[in-house]
């Protein structure tokens, strides 16, 4: 079993930064791809970011060249770098883990964190 809790959300303006955790404990990460996933009201989760841990990584295009994702096996962490965010960047953050038969598909994951708001005014 693995426990996931997230951490680093909040308001920010269009433009600035905000960096993301996600604290696992129980089994140790380095076994398990980690993702990041979000969801706004009224839509659905959608895939951000996952980091195998053969080190390949994956974003969502719309994420691309802003999001950075990486994690610290020796800590049992991921984060996330969220760089000149747009208020359409507006949801709730989750941490997932697992052993994803699809990177980009939610039910591919096992794990989830309880997630983290993260709101970009215009």
């Amino acid at each position: 079993q693995v426990q996931l809790v997230e951490s680093g959300g909040g308001l920010v303006q269009a433009g600035g930064s905000l960096r993301l955790s996600c604290a696992a404990s129980g089994r140790t990460v380095n076994i398990y791809t980690m993702g990041w996933f979000r969801q706004a009201p009224g839509k659905e989760r959608e895939f951000v970011a996952a980091k195998y841990n053969s080190g390949s990584t994956y974003y969502a295009d719309s994420v691309k060249g802003r999001f950075t994702i990486s994690r610290d096996n020796a800590k049992n962490t991921v984060f996330l770098q969220m760089n000149s965010l747009k208020p359409e960047d507006t949801a709730v953050y989750y941490c997932a883990a697992g052993r994803p038969t699809d990177t980009y598909y939610s039910s591919s994951y096992g794990y989830w964190g309880q997630g983290t708001q993260v709101t970009v005014s215009s």
